[in-house]
């Protein structure tokens, strides 16, 4: 079998594929055009961010079997054309964990003694000592926005340090936060009460922005923000001018909203702000690891054994898989959503399935709803291999249920998903071999999991409805369908809008402020 291995990878993972008995053929730099070219000529393909591996370059790869990203993300890769040609593709959600938490202590070190600005002007032959006097990370207390895999890495540490740990994260629980020795806290109160911020979130349209003008004025005077996750959780322009008013004494920025930074990015040349390019991955060590993890990946897989970081798909008979593949979407669908109304630590998962579906092992669309509960709000990249153990390190328990009558449906899916002050319940059934959400909290509805969708919890009176669909119109924003669901309780409906724009925040605001609205969430699908 034949490798192509692309985009830099280091030589360790091309050894491991040589040991293992495979041709390896390493071509850096290809163009677009030249991987179009070749790649039919290949079983698998290893690459790193250059190489994009488009739909087009899938149909050309007729003996493809398995896709490597030598790193985290997948974002080059159309992962949805791989899975539809049976096509593995697999990464390394591991491999810079600890690059990107040992490089957040680092700017967290360098911004907080002067170190940047201090070697530059000491290799300019000045002597300020006096001028970049420093402060001590012992004694602070630093608020951890995000605990998942590099937040708790960056806990771990800064309690070796000998700092007081608070966490914000709405889907940990408090039992998984002692274990870590943190305090869980609100958002407000990071804000209030921390010393040192840094922010571990994935960008989703709830992060975008999370830390703007609003929060920056009330956070304690001389305060020092830290961002190795992702550019825009943290307001570029908003940062600077708490810098300049003299509310943010320091600020380590890794990653930005626009990358490059362009020339008059309003960071640059602010006293007390390092910037770094992106570097949280770039160790040598982290280059290894990935380019091994992703070789040993495709050594199995090419042997027909179970590939552990698959993004798309883990092992399963192709008997069941003709039985379980029209659930699959649906499944993880009803898992987002769950995740999206529980507002707040999961703690339970119970999924049931009536009807004839009961007749297989549905296991790994057990699985497909916990990509869709945590993918959203994950810094990792949930799988279905790395799903179920994801949600045990979160706490979260899960079960299954089989009943073999479904009333009303020939096969139905139930998930609960269960937090410290309600349940939220949903049900989904497929139409022919299209997935619908039948029923929300109680509510009957015939909904296609679109895209996006908003939900409106209303009064019944009249009037409603036309307030809503005005207040999009006037903002630009198509709504494709609408529905209202019942509830056997007189006097209250749910109103369910599939949008085809995004929906600013502001807007939702207002939709909920509306009279006689109780709330209004929206739930992307692009998150998954």
């Amino acid at each position: 079998m034949k490798v192509l291995a692309a985009d830099g990878v280091s030589p360790r993972g091309i050894e491991i594929l040589r040991e293992a008995g495979f041709t390896v053929e390493v071509k850096d730099k290809l163009t677009a055009e030249e991987l179009l070219a070749t790649i039919g000529a290949y079983d698998a393909l290893i690459v790193r961010s250059a190489s994009k591996v488009t739909k087009e370059v899938l149909a050309a790869g007729k003996n493809l079997k398995i896709i490597g990203r030598a790193g985290v993300g997948v974002d080059n890769i159309d992962v949805s054309a791989a899975t539809a040609a049976g096509i593995i593709v697999i990464n390394s959600p591991g491999g810079n964990t600890t690059a990107a938490t040992e490089h957040t202590i680092g700017m967290m070190l360098a911004m907080a003694r002067h170190i940047p600005v201090a070697n530059e002007t000491t290799q300019k032959g000045e002597w300020n000592r006096k001028q970049y006097v420093g402060v001590e990370l012992r004694g602070k207390t630093l608020g951890v926005v995000g605990l998942g895999r590099i937040g708790a890495g960056v806990a771990k540490r800064a309690q070796a340090f000998e700092m007081n740990v608070i966490g914000y994260d709405p889907y940990v629980t408090e039992d998984r936060a002692r274990v870590m020795g943190v305090e869980l806290v609100t958002l407000e109160q990071i804000v209030e009460r921390s010393d040192f911020i840094t922010v571990h979130m994935p960008l989703t349209a709830e992060t975008r922005n999370m830390f703007h003008k609003d929060n920056l004025a009330k956070m304690k005077k001389g305060v020092r923000l830290v961002n190795c996750a992702r550019g825009g959780i943290i307001n570029e322009e908003d940062l600077a001018a708490a810098v300049k008013a003299g509310i943010v004494a320091g600020a380590a920025i890794d990653v930005f909203t626009t990358e490059p930074i362009p020339p008059d990015h309003p960071l640059l040349g602010l006293p007390g702000v390092v910037l770094t390019p992106h570097l949280g991955a770039s160790t040598i060590e982290a280059q290894i690891g990935v380019s091994i993890d992703v070789a040993e990946g495709i050594v199995s897989a090419l042997r027909g054994e179970p590939v552990m970081t698959a993004v798309n798909m883990a092992p399963v008979s192709p008997q069941v898989m003709n039985v379980i593949k029209p659930f699959f979407d649906l499944a993880e669908r009803l898992g987002c959503m769950a995740g999206a109304l529980a507002e707040g630590a999961v703690r339970a998962v119970e999924v049931e399935y009536t009807g004839d579906i009961t007749e297989v092992n549905t296991k790994l669309l057990t699985t497909a709803v916990l990509k869709g509960l945590l993918n959203p709000i994950l810094e990792t990249t949930v799988n279905y291999v790395n799903a179920p153990g994801l949600a045990k390190d979160r706490g979260i328990a899960v079960r299954e249920v089989k009943s073999k009558e479904a009333a009303n449906f020939t096969n139905l899916i139930t998930v609960k998903a269960e937090t410290e002050k309600k349940t939220v319940v949903l049900q989904g059934a497929l139409f022919g071999s299209e997935g619908r959400v039948v029923s929300i909290d109680g509510y009957r509805v015939d909904v296609d999991p679109h895209k996006r969708i908003l939900l409106c919890p209303h009064i019944n009176r009249p009037g409603i409805i036309g307030k809503v669909g005005s207040l999009m119109g006037d903002e630009g924003i198509n709504i494709s369908g609408m529905q209202v669901g019942k509830t056997e309780q007189e006097g209250t409906n749910i109103m369910v809008l599939t949008i085809d724009n995004e929906v600013p925040a502001a807007v939702i605001e207002q939709v909920a402020a509306l009279d006689g609205i109780f709330g209004a969430k929206l739930i992307d699908f692009d998150l998954l």
